[in-house]
């Protein structure tokens, strides 16, 4: 069976004639070439009507165009094909096929491209006959333009050959490039619209980067303003607290002058007085206060009951209240500030320093447990679970202790 086509020994391609085989030895150095009975493809769009010689060009061409109906007319374009090099047709031959068709010969030049276009075209690597056929039928318009019209029509048979026009409908010259010192107006004009789109960019990122710093500043001072009210009710909580706590030592004072002056006058032989006479009848604020429903006491109200119990239980030795208040306060401050640390949140009972200092005296133990201490392992242990740890309670204790160290008159009496 005589050979249908062309197949390149070296990469495989089919080739429909000697010129296809010529141009591809040209392009690839390839040379070894030898007769096929396989045919090459032709497989042409129903859509569009454009021919692809192989499945990956019909692929190609839907991704590009989303059609994807193609007809197969291989068997109707294959032919035998001739190993001998065709000639090329003169310019004789072609104006006598003219004169055949229109009846008066009609001459076929090469149209006019911008040949500075053209070079630069070449330089990339393209050849001649493409870069010609792209400027012309892209207009010389651009240098950008000739390149994506080649590379839209890379798959055309016919990408690679010269095109020829009338010389009757030969197209008008090109526009003459622009001169150096309009290629400097057109670059500097650019540059200027490249500077100004710039500057606006920055303004506008300026701007947006300043109500950026307004909003965090509002929110910053809306954040220190809640901390300062925040740390100034704390402040008045804790002087109300104290001056309570000095009224309650001041009558409790008055109370013990009382009683040792009717102590006195029993003594004396004196009668005794009389309250009523002697007693101001109670403010109207204070009957209010009384008729108040009576609340539950606060876990804070607690602890100051406790460490005033344990004041009062040991208030003919100062050095030891002392010692047992900075002992509570060091584990109050330990499990508050290293919470994950075990050895600050157990505490042996057994522990003759801890009984000396805290175990011992009334009301320490129980302090302990109101800030969230626990016996544990047969009443061996005082201990503090990590999931149970309470830092408003913590601060609480570490409040009511700093309030007892540091006033005069807590649990004077």
């Amino acid at each position: 069976m005589a050979g249908v086509s062309l197949k390149c020994g070296d990469c495989g391609t089919l080739l429909k004639s000697v010129e296809e085989a010529q141009e591809h030895a040209e392009l690839t150095k390839h040379t070894d070439f030898s007769e096929s009975t396989e045919a090459v493809l032709n497989l042409v769009c129903s859509t569009c009507g454009k021919p692809c010689r192989s499945k990956t060009e019909s692929d190609l061409h839907t991704k590009r165009t989303g059609h994807a109906e193609f007809s197969d007319k291989t068997s109707e374009t294959v032919k035998p094909i001739s190993l001998e090099v065709p000639k090329a047709q003169s310019s004789n031959d072609v104006e006598m096929l003219d004169a055949s068709t229109t009846g008066e010969p009609e001459e076929l030049v090469v149209p006019d491209v911008d040949s500075k276009l053209l070079e630069e075209l070449e330089s990339m690597g393209f050849s001649k006959e493409r870069a010609t056929r792209a400027l012309h039928f892209s207009g010389n318009s651009s240098l950008e333009a000739a390149a994506n019209w080649i590379v839209e029509h890379e798959d055309d048979a016919d990408i690679d050959q010269m095109p020829l026009v009338s010389a009757k409908s030969k197209s008008e010259p090109p526009k003459p490039s622009l001169t150096p010192e309009e290629r400097k107006a057109k670059a500097q004009e650019l540059k200027e619209r490249a500077r100004k789109k710039k500057e606006e960019e920055e303004k506008r990122m300026e701007r947006e980067r300043e109500k950026e710093r307004i909003r965090i500043g509002k929110e910053l001072l809306e954040a220190k303003r809640m901390e300062e009210e925040n740390e100034r009710k704390r402040i008045i909580a804790l002087r109300k607290a104290e001056k309570e706590e000095e009224r309650r030592a001041r009558e409790k004072i008055r109370q013990k002058l009382e009683e040792d002056k009717a102590e006195r006058r029993r003594k004396l032989g004196l009668p005794a007085e009389d309250p009523a006479a002697s007693k101001p009848p109670p403010p109207v604020v204070e009957e209010k206060k009384s008729s108040l429903p009576i609340r539950p006491a606060t876990k804070a109200e607690q602890m100051r009951e406790c460490l005033r119990s344990l004041k009062q239980s040991n208030k003919d030795d100062e050095a030891k209240v002392k010692t047992a208040f900075n002992t509570l306060l060091t584990y109050v401050k330990n499990a508050a500030t290293k919470p994950d640390e075990e050895k600050f949140r157990k505490i042996r009972l057994s522990n003759a320093a801890f009984q000396d200092r805290v175990g011992k005296l009334e009301g320490g133990i129980k302090f302990l447990e109101l800030c969230g201490f626990e016996k544990v392992e047969g009443d061996e242990f005082l201990f503090l679970p990590r999931d149970k740890i309470d830092r408003a309670v913590l601060n609480s204790a570490g409040t009511e202790l700093n309030s007892a160290i540091n006033n005069p008159f807590f649990g004077v009496l």
